[in-house]
């Protein structure tokens, strides 16, 4: 199945909750959507009466993501289906994404009923390399992103990883796998089985080379590649122009991602090796019908976002780009069956056809075999059967001029002697 969906509540949503955006995702013919988690600020208090004996999902009005039972030497997290206890410190998250855990319970109906698949985003700027607070910061904001899509139903929570700064590719490499490998864990032993997803980065000083994050999830395990088609383009100058060029990506991650793919597109303006904004589509050197054409042939299961500026347009324009060239690849395939079609019948006609009625051949006359001299010498002779002799007719001739005279004289006499007698 191929989804498409904007990066955030399309922009024109005339709501800007996350129901709004849902249900506008719905209504534009898109199938997914990116719920981006900006900022992971919270509240750390005590708890309250009231809230004592209370469980932490159920609070009302409220998201509550973690709450630590013990001194204040050393505190211990506590599930959130335990039950709050007098002394225990509350960690409530100030900006959520809803406004309490049944909210997040109706957009997952809401989506699930709406076939929209939901996936989170957690803050863009993330580091897990620093080992200072702001790692520490950037690892509870994963960790949480994790809590709020379990309860969404998100299919995954995808995050970036860092700058490297003033440590080695290898050092950077190493850091970010603990912190990855701590948060796994985390998510294990809470019983969040949403997968956690690390995307390519769009700039050479961000750890999230393909490669980069190839080798990260081989070491380890559970680890999802999320591909930016995008910042993968920007990072290589360019990289992305044949079909063949997307199907090397998705063969090298293939191992991991369980026959599903989460991918990212969008127009992108880049410069050495460095991405410097997204584009529209139509604007970027990055063209979706090389996706579109692998995609086809491989009849993957694959969701896109876009995180285009004009994100609804942008996705809702990928979906017809794919159209487009499923209708040009099925009209080629019935003008070929046609072709086919005619040349079959044209063989059937050709053995089908009966040979006209004739009448029935007579055997042909030998002619004699003209005799040659050879022949006539090499032959035995024949005894000639005989014939009876016809009569001689004689054949009156005419007296020549000579004779003329004589044959007179001789009439005369003759009949000088018969009148004597």
């Amino acid at each position: 199945m191929i989804r498409y969906g904007p990066s955030g509540i399309p922009l024109s949503c005339k709501g800007r909750t996350l129901r709004d955006g849902i249900e506008d995702v719905h209504i534009l013919g898109l199938t997914a959507m990116e719920i981006q988690i900006l900022r992971t600020n919270v509240i750390e208090r005590v708890a309250t009466e009231e809230e004592i004996g209370l469980v932490p999902r159920k609070a009302l009005n409220e998201m509550i993501v973690e709450v630590f039972r013990g001194t204040a030497k050393k505190r211990d997290p506590i599930s959130l289906d335990d039950k709050i206890k007098k002394g225990d410190f509350i960690w409530s998250m100030t900006n959520a994404i809803a406004r309490d855990y049944e909210h997040l319970h109706e957009l997952k109906e809401i989506a699930r009923n709406l076939d929209v698949e939901i996936s989170v985003h957690t803050p863009y700027y993330m580091d897990l390399i620093a080992e200072n607070d702001l790692t520490i910061k950037s690892i509870n904001s994963i960790r949480w992103a994790g809590i709020l899509a379990k309860e969404l139903g998100a299919t995954i929570v995808t995050t970036h990883l860092g700058m490297y700064g003033n440590v080695s590719k290898k050092t950077a490499a190493k850091r970010i796998k603990q912190n990855i490998e701590f948060i796994r864990d985390w998510y294990l032993e809470n019983g969040i089985d949403v997968p956690l997803g690390v995307e390519t980065s769009g700039r050479q000083e961000i750890f999230g080379e393909f490669k980069e994050i190839v080798k990260l999830c081989k070491e380890v395990e559970g680890l999802v590649p999320i591909i930016n088609f995008s910042h993968i383009h920007a990072r290589g100058n360019g990289a992305l122009k044949k079909k063949e060029d997307f199907q090397n990506l998705f063969d090298t991650i293939a191992q991991f991602v369980n026959n599903k793919f989460n991918t990212n597109f969008s127009g992108v303006e880049h410069e050495d090796g460095n991405e410097i904004r997204y584009t529209p589509i139509k604007k970027g050197d990055l063209k979706f019908e090389p996706l579109a054409e692998c995609i086809l042939d491989n009849d993957f299961d694959i969701t896109i976002i876009c995180g285009s500026p004009l994100l609804e347009h942008d996705a809702t324009y990928m979906k017809v780009i794919l159209e487009r060239v499923l209708a040009k690849r099925e009209a080629k395939a019935e003008r070929q069956r046609l072709k086919e079609d005619k040349k079959e019948e044209k063989a059937e006609n050709k053995n089908e056809k009966k040979p006209p009625k004739t009448a029935p051949k007579k055997a042909p006359i030998k002619e004699p075999k003209k005799e040659t001299k050879t022949d006539r010498k090499q032959a035995p002779k024949k005894k000639e059967a005989s014939k009876p002799k016809k009569a001689a007719v004689k054949k009156e001739t005419k007296p020549s001029k000579t004779t003329k005279g004589k044959d007179m004289k001789a009439g005369t006499k003759v009949k000088a002697a018969k009148k004597k007698k």
